[in-house]
Protein backbone atom coordinates (compact mmCIF):
# COMPACT_ATOMS: atom_id res chain seq x y z
CA UNK A 1 0.00 0.00 0.00
CA UNK A 2 1.37 3.40 -0.88
CA UNK A 3 1.47 6.47 1.30
CA UNK A 4 -1.25 8.09 -0.83
CA UNK A 5 -3.48 5.03 -0.49
CA UNK A 6 -3.06 5.14 3.30
CA UNK A 7 -3.88 8.85 3.33
CA UNK A 8 -7.02 8.25 1.24
CA UNK A 9 -8.09 5.36 3.49
CA UNK A 10 -7.59 7.40 6.66
CA UNK A 11 -9.45 10.40 5.28
CA UNK A 12 -12.34 8.20 4.08
CA UNK A 13 -12.62 6.85 7.65
CA UNK A 14 -12.73 10.38 9.05
CA UNK A 15 -9.25 10.16 10.51
CA UNK A 16 -6.64 12.88 10.48
CA UNK A 17 -3.37 12.24 8.69
CA UNK A 18 -1.51 14.62 10.99
CA UNK A 19 1.80 15.73 9.57
CA UNK A 20 2.63 12.34 8.10
CA UNK A 21 5.72 12.65 6.00
CA UNK A 22 6.17 8.89 5.78
CA UNK A 23 4.12 5.72 6.03
CA UNK A 24 5.50 5.20 9.54
CA UNK A 25 4.34 8.71 10.55
CA UNK A 26 0.86 7.95 9.19
CA UNK A 27 0.69 4.64 11.04
CA UNK A 28 1.84 6.30 14.26
CA UNK A 29 -0.92 8.90 13.84
CA UNK A 30 -3.46 6.15 13.17
CA UNK A 31 -2.36 4.23 16.26
CA UNK A 32 -2.73 7.37 18.39
CA UNK A 33 -6.22 8.11 17.05
CA UNK A 34 -7.41 4.55 17.62
CA UNK A 35 -6.19 4.67 21.23
CA UNK A 36 -7.92 8.03 21.71
CA UNK A 37 -11.22 6.63 20.39
CA UNK A 38 -10.89 3.60 22.67
CA UNK A 39 -10.28 5.82 25.70
CA UNK A 40 -13.32 7.93 24.86
CA UNK A 41 -15.53 4.86 24.40
CA UNK A 42 -14.43 3.53 27.79
CA UNK A 43 -15.01 6.92 29.40
CA UNK A 44 -18.56 7.02 28.02
CA UNK A 45 -19.29 3.62 29.56
CA UNK A 46 -17.87 4.76 32.88
CA UNK A 47 -20.11 7.86 32.80
CA UNK A 48 -23.27 5.81 32.33
CA UNK A 49 -25.30 5.00 35.42
CA UNK A 50 -24.85 1.33 36.24
CA UNK A 51 -25.36 -1.18 38.93
CA UNK A 52 -23.23 -4.15 39.60
CA UNK A 53 -19.65 -5.15 39.82
CA UNK A 54 -16.59 -3.95 37.91
CA UNK A 55 -17.12 -7.09 35.80
CA UNK A 56 -20.43 -5.59 34.68
CA UNK A 57 -18.61 -2.47 33.46
CA UNK A 58 -16.06 -4.61 31.64
CA UNK A 59 -18.91 -6.53 30.01
CA UNK A 60 -20.48 -3.25 28.84
CA UNK A 61 -17.17 -2.04 27.41
CA UNK A 62 -16.63 -5.30 25.54
CA UNK A 63 -20.22 -5.22 24.24
CA UNK A 64 -19.54 -1.87 22.59
CA UNK A 65 -17.13 -3.63 20.24
CA UNK A 66 -20.01 -5.76 19.00
CA UNK A 67 -22.14 -2.78 17.89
Amino acid sequence: MTKDEIIDWMMNKGLSTGHGDSVVDLLDELEWQIAEREREACAKVAEEPWQGSPKAIAKQIRARGQE
